[in-house]
């Protein structure tokens, strides 16, 4: 069982840039797909950002993200990252990631953590 937990969001001006780490704790970080998810209003649905193999060898990005965001992992540290360039105001929000067997079946997995703040200023 993995343990999750997002953490490297703040305030940042618009054009700016994040990095957000996902460190988990447990057995078996490398064996997982990671998923980065975000809420960007209280009451909305979380939506997907993007998603990481086990292996790192395949990514995916939503299309609000794609060539701004990039994900990458480092399964000899348990984490995995997204880094969040050309940030603008509509990427404010709390942001999450989680686990699953393959990107596929991120639905499978309804456990969320506390997830991390992003607020981009204009």
């Amino acid at each position: 069982q993995l343990t999750l937990v997002e953490s490297g969001g703040g305030l940042v001006q618009s054009g700016g840039s994040l990095r957000l780490t996902c460190k988990a704790s447990g057995d078996g970080f490398s064996h997982y797909a990671i998923g980065w998810f975000r809420r960007q209003a209280p009451g909305k649905e979380r939506e997907a950002v993007s998603c990481i193999t086990h292996t790192g060898e395949r990514t995916k990005y939503s299309d609000s993200v794609k060539g701004r965001f990039m994900i990458s992992r480092d399964n000899t540290d348990n984490a995995a990252y997204l880094q969040m360039n050309s940030l603008n105001v509509e990427d404010t929000g709390t942001y999450y990631c989680k686990e699953a067997p393959t990107c596929e079946t991120m639905h499978l997995n309804q456990l969320w953590g506390q997830g991390t703040r992003v607020t981009v200023s204009s």
